[in-house]
This record gives C-alpha cells, sequence and structure tokens, in this order.
C-alpha cells in the first residue's frame, strides 16, 4: 500500500514541475515583445477587425 502512494506522490510533483515549466514558457513568450511590438500588433488587429466590419 505504501508503494501506491509513493507513485501518487511522485505523479503529483512530475504535474507540479511541469505546469512550472508551462507557466514559466508563457512568461518568456510574453516578455519577448517590446512595447512597440505590441502596439504595432493591436493596431494590425484593429485594421483587420475594422475591414472585415465594413465588408459585412
Amino acid at each position: 500500500m505504501r508503494s501506491i502512494w509513493k507513485w501518487v506522490g511522485l505523479a503529483g510533483v512530475a504535474g507540479v514541475v511541469a505546469g512550472g515549466v508551462m507557466v514559466a514558457r508563457d512568461q518568456r513568450r510574453r516578455n519577448a515583445y517590446t512595447p512597440e511590438d505590441i502596439r504595432e500588433r493591436l493596431h494590425q488587429r484593429l485594421a483587420e477587425a475594422e475591414g472585415t466590419e465594413q465588408a459585412r
């Protein structure tokens, strides 16, 4: 019975580590953009959205 709990604990630790890796990766991706990059992308998305509204 003890070995089952060891495996359950090990799986829990592995899950926490995997979650931390995903959060760190997402944070690095967000930090890779400069404010100018973000502003440019927002302007581009706004122009695309306005273009789709006019086509309707």
